[in-house]
């Protein structure tokens, strides 16, 4: 393939981030050579494009090393891949967390999201906006530079700018909920860190502080949060917790005291069992998967298992965006080793040999937790040419998101771990027929691999005994908002709204209603607590239990405020590809801004009949769950008169009112 470059060239710096990173991800491919010609590479393009697979982790690589993606390091990166450079911009602009402009090396993403938003994350936005200037400043080259203790002449007490050394920027949920308000900080060079709960101090001295070379001062910093934030939130005299058993308990960081805990039976039960037996214990535990489309999860692995073609992949999706979600954080955070051993047993079931665990790229203490783990455990013979001494192969490698929602779902996932855009592709064909290169894929999310272990434990049938219905075993809910003690909460399906809500304390104040199944989800009301969380008690009042979002809201709450922040976080998350979302959802947000403003096209009824409209289009017309689900939230609380009138008061639009 003739690669048409511009004459920009990388710094050695981005030179040497892409080739040692290709050559430890593609150890038997050699770097190309840059071409006789300077604005031109020829090479054997059939061998390299195989490795586009690798274009995400090259990205990342030079992102971490200068905070942001120069021309040359594209071009660098082109010729490395053989990949035409136009899509390698195209693919470095899809993603939030990538800069393709010069921008400050420290960088932080404040949320602004449902949660954060109104909880602190809006006056840490106006300290920041004082202190470092508006929204993502630009790399200057004519600032002070660090001095040699790596500190820069802005004054210490943060009573300074501190110019061009960090930014700020606007975040959509960074998964912290039940600490809001959240911070990241991304920093070239040094590792990226959490922050929760966030004080404008507390941000403006971590921006301002160089960590140490060596890294310990981020591992410190990682003990201190994860301290404070995993451990398991709840107690509960005579009931078994069986997903987050170890959560808060096991080290995360020791593979003996995994397996000191029960960590590895599983996978043994499961060699023992083999794969036919294990889907049958699967089918009788009638687990559904815990993402939000409840599919039955062995006949999923049966489906791929039994396709002649080969070879077979195992995808974990660990790429948890949705707002007010934070429940497969917890798990990966204080239980690593639980992850790793449960994509094993799927690797085994399935014939896969290898596994992707794509996680989202805003969980630097997730990332380097299971990064450790994953070593750990090969480097012990649970990952390998021979696990265990059983005779099967299978191994994990770790991709890291860079801030794309729609990459949560099942295809789009699938196109970035190629290279390629996260567009979610058209259904049929499945992934379980045509998935990773166009193979057989069984993928899960974290909370049903999780499940799996629980199912070997103690048998299928007693896991299918627990709950109600098609809704089998426990689930897990992410409360947030106006509770007590916002986290999350095991419970067996079955349980009610008003049980999830007394076990995280309580409502403070006067609860007004509960955002159930997230952004995409619905809302319920007052009347709807004894309603039991299950699959089909959901359906019955119009809801959904998506992604186990139950976020609570009192008679304070902005909640016009809120669907506002909600179209505009699906209007930033719209991928592009078809017209339906790329244009309704701005139509959408566009709407309930004026809403907000009290300042309608029309009148109030004009405005609502207008989104009424834009659902229907998105609903029956978007390829894929996020353009169909963008309106659930905002047309659920229309149907239920949460918007408020022109007065502050709810509207009913002849509808709302406790069912």
């Amino acid at each position: 393939m003739d690669l048409h470059l511009s004459t920009a060239e990388p710094s050695t710096a981005e030179r040497d981030a892409v080739d040692a990173t290709f050559a430890l991800l593609a150890p038997a491919a050699a770097v190309p050579a840059v071409a006789d010609r300077p604005n031109r590479a020829v090479h054997a393009g059939h061998a390299a494009r195989s490795h586009r697979h690798l274009l995400l982790p090259l990205l990342h690589a030079v992102h971490d090393a200068e905070g942001w993606l120069s021309e040359g390091a594209l071009n660098h990166v082109a010729r490395t891949l053989q990949v035409p450079p136009a899509e390698i911009y195209g693919v470095a602009t899809f993603y939030a967390m990538f800069s393709v402009e010069p921008r400050a090396p420290r960088v932080v993403h404040v949320c602004d999201d449902v949660v954060c938003g109104p909880n602190g994350g809006e006056e840490i936005i106006t300290e920041l906006t004082a202190a470092l200037g508006p929204e993502g400043g630009a790399r200057d080259t004519s600032a002070a530079p660090a001095s040699p203790s790596g500190t820069t002449d802005a004054p210490p007490g943060g009573d300074g700018p501190v110019g061009a050394d960090a930014c700020w920027v606007r975040s959509p949920c960074l998964g912290l909920c039940e600490r809001a308000p959240a911070v990241l900080h991304q920093r070239a060079g040094e590792p990226d860190l959490s922050q929760a709960p966030a004080t404008p101090s507390a941000v403006l001295d971590t921006a301002r502080t160089r960590a140490d070379t060596t890294g310990d001062q981020a591992a410190e910093a990682d003990r201190a949060f994860a301290d404070t934030t995993v451990s398991a939130p709840q107690t509960r005299t005579g009931e078994r917790l069986r997903l987050l058993r170890r959560v808060g308990v096991v080290d995360p960081s020791s593979l003996d005291d995994y397996r000191f805990r029960g960590g590895y039976a599983a996978l043994r039960r499961a060699v023992d069992l083999g794969p036919s037996r294990v889907i049958a214990e699967l089918k009788d535990s009638s687990l559904t998967g815990r993402g939000g489309a409840a599919f039955p999860t062995g006949v999923k692995w049966e489906g791929v298992a039994q396709s002649p073609e080969r070879p077979h992949y195992l995808v974990c999706n660990a790429d948890e965006s949705e707002p007010g979600t934070f429940k497969d954080r917890v798990l990966m955070e204080g239980d690593p080793f639980g992850l790793i051993e449960a994509m094993t047993v799927a690797g085994f079931v399935t014939g896969a040999t290898v596994g992707y665990l794509y996680i989202r790229g805003e969980y630097p203490l997730a990332t380097r937790r299971l990064q450790d783990a994953i070593s750990a455990a090969r480097a012990r013979g649970y990952l390998g040419g021979d696990v265990m001494g059983e005779g099967f192969a299978f191994d994990i490698e770790l991709r890291r998101g860079a801030g794309a929602y729609i990459c949560g779902e099942e295809t789009a996932l699938l196109e970035s771990l190629e290279g390629f855009r996260g567009e979610p592709r058209n259904k049929p064909p499945f992934p379980a027929q045509k998935g990773l290169f166009g193979k057989p894929t069984a993928i899960n999310n974290v909370e049903t691999l999780y499940n799996v272990l629980e199912i070997l434990d103690i048998g299928g049938r007693a896991f299918g005994s627990v709950g109600a219905g098609r809704s089998t075993g426990s689930k897990l809910f992410c409360v947030s908002g106006a509770v007590a003690t916002p986290g999350v909460y095991e419970v067996d399906f079955g349980t009610t709204l008003r049980e999830l809500l007394d076990l995280a304390g309580g409502v403070r104040g006067t609860l007004r209603t509960a955002l159930l199944g997230g952004a995409a989800g619905g809302f319920v009301m007052p009347g709807d607590l004894d309603v039991p969380l299950t699959l089909e008690g959901a359906r019955d009042i119009g809801a959904t239990l998506g992604s186990g979002v139950v976020l609570v809201f009192d008679d304070r709450a902005d909640l016009t405020g809120t669907l506002r922040r909600i179209a505009a976080f699906f209007r930033d998350e719209s991928c592009g590809q078809c017209v339906p979302c790329r244009v309704g959802t701005v139509r959408q947000e566009e709407a309930l801004a004026r809403l907000e403003r009290n300042a309608p096209i029309g009148s109030r009824e004009t405005e609502i009949a207008l989104l009424d409209d834009l659902a229907r289009v998105m609903r029956d017309a978007s390829i894929c769950g996020l353009g169909q689900t963008a309106p659930s939230a905002v047309m659920s609380a229309i149907d239920l008169g949460l918007i408020a009138s022109p007065n502050g008061h709810p509207s009913t639009n002849g509808h709302g009112g406790d069912r």
